[in-house]
């Protein structure tokens, strides 16, 4: 992909939440397990014990193996959470379009990668998706296998092992299983272990089906502390290739929003993805 295309971050929404994230200002990190693959940080936790089995069984531990599948057996059963923001390489996507963007009725909107890596900061961090059921190489393999050659026992009660816990959930985070990979995303993330240090109230979004817990970011004030406008953040905005929408009219209501250097950047999407009527 050339490095004009991984400057930008494509979000694929609906338009009530793009009118949260424009005239309200807000970006909503939605709770992961909540979102279409939600069983991927349990599955990333499995994948990565497994390997850190086999080193270990490789190099002839075999009671640390037992040791650390036992640790990772309980530790799977707790409930963590984290939440994200997430962004796809791709512009005008028809797989982005419909999965993410209303089946085609939504909109996309491209952000500035640059200003977003640097509004993730302390809790907040933007993180590639990794997409790969083979953990061997991954780094925390080498961590658990380090703290195994220590010698001491493998236990919760080790404040050594319960960092590298955590260090793991946080790695969780941003995978995906191989078969999304397609997808090739990115995630504005809050590490499931620092909400101490995130000074933001969570809200939620009760449904007849069920209620969603959700932090809003304020994207006037995160822009504002690394000098830029919001306007300056959103690279352009794609109305979706089913979508009902009248151009005209969205230019209308980004100037009378007070986003007037937006409205010159709307376009229809050119992707030939249609819904068919039965």
């Amino acid at each position: 992909m050339d490095q004009l295309r991984r400057k930008i971050l494509y979000h694929y929404t609906d338009f009530q939440a793009l009118d949260g994230i424009l005239r309200c200002a807000q970006l909503r990190v939605n709770n992961v397990l909540n979102m279409n693959d939600s069983a991927e940080m349990r599955h990333f936790m499995n994948r990565l014990c497994a390997a850190i089995v086999d080193r270990l069984r490789q190099e002839g531990r075999p009671e640390q193996a037992l040791q650390i599948q036992a640790l990772f057996a309980q530790e799977v059963r707790k409930e963590h959470s984290a939440f994200a923001a997430c962004f796809s390489f791709h512009r005008d996507d028809a797989a982005q379009w419909e999965r993410y963007g209303n089946r085609g009725r939504g909109v996309c909107i491209a952000f500035r990668r640059e200003f977003l890596q640097r509004i993730a900061k302390g809790p907040l961090s933007l993180q590639a998706v990794f997409y790969r059921d083979d953990m061997a190489g991954h780094p925390m393999v080498e961590v658990f296998c380090a703290l195994a050659a220590e010698g001491g026992p493998l236990s919760l009660d080790s404040p050594a092992v319960r960092e590298a816990l955590r260090e793991a959930w946080a790695c969780s985070v941003s995978f995906k299983h191989p078969s999304f990979s397609t997808e090739y995303e990115m995630r504005l993330v809050v590490s499931p272990f620092e909400k101490e240090e995130f000074d933001v109230r969570p809200c939620y979004h009760v449904s007849k089906e069920r209620i969603k817990k959700y932090y809003p970011l304020d994207l006037k004030s995160m822009c504002r502390e690394i000098g830029v406008e919001l306007e300056d953040l959103v690279a352009e905005i794609i109305i979706g290739p089913d979508s009902t929408q009248s151009a005209s009219i969205f230019q209308d209501y980004l100037r009378d929003s007070g986003l007037s250097a937006l409205a010159d950047r709307v376009s229809l999407s050119d992707c030939p993805l249609r819904t068919l009527i039965p």
